[in-house]
């Protein structure tokens, strides 16, 4: 398991007059969480530590949509960079998937997959699921039970970010970029009811940076 960047609970953030924040947007984030070149930083980072440990192998790149598909993407580009850049490369193909959560209490979790190829063709493969954020970690964990279940050769998760929070299951992803406090944030493809994927930082709520939450 790798490490990853811990973002502490007293982190303020940044001044969004700092930043180019779309008009539309002004009003409704109170500051500027984690930079897009720390992002970027991270992220690159990430994709080196992956090809080393999976780097002799035919990966299966599966995205879990929609929060990922923004970090799914720049992670395959540094991937990518360094299949053509270096003396080890490996093929690489990709999937998508949505997950519908059903949660009738604390201690159900039942995960529905929607979309993807038929999931019988990762049998004997080596399967990297990238999402965007593991906060209890049930739900990703009941995902790896369903994969499991069609035996590929190894399964290896990456999220961008892990929330430090009481309702932990203690799941801890393969790889992880950013270990963040308990805060809701949007931005980088993270929504608030469809809101604020187009953001380019993670804020509060999130942006690409990434922002903190929403002013009331």
């Amino acid at each position: 398991m790798s490490s990853s960047l811990e973002i502490p609970d007293d982190e303020k953030g940044y001044d969004l007059e700092l930043f180019c924040v779309p008009k539309h947007y002004e009003n409704d984030l109170e500051r500027v969480f984690i930079p897009h070149g720390l992002i970027m930083d991270r992220t690159e980072r990430l994709a080196r530590d992956i090809m080393r440990d999976l780097g002799e192998h035919h990966i299966v790149a599966l995205c879990v949509l929609k929060g990922g598909y923004k970090f799914f993407a720049d992670l395959l580009d540094y991937i990518k960079a360094l299949n053509r850049n270096s003396d080890k490369s490996v093929p690489l193909t990709v999937d998508f998937i949505r997950l519908k959560n059903y949660s009738n209490d604390e201690s159900t979790n039942s995960v529905k997959i929607i979309g993807g190829d038929e999931l019988s063709a990762l049998s004997g493969k080596n399967v990297l699921i990238v999402e965007d954020i593991v906060e209890t970690g049930k739900t990703m964990q009941t995902l790896l039970s369903i994969l499991n279940g069609y035996n590929p050769k190894m399964v290896k998760v990456v999220s961008l970010l892990v929330k430090r929070t009481p309702r932990s299951s203690g799941y801890r992803p393969d790889y992880t970029g950013f270990e963040i406090p308990d805060k809701f944030v949007v931005g980088y493809a993270l929504d608030y009811n469809e809101y604020f994927r187009d953001l380019s930082v993670s804020s509060y709520k999130m942006f690409s940076h990434f922002w903190t939450k929403l002013k009331k």
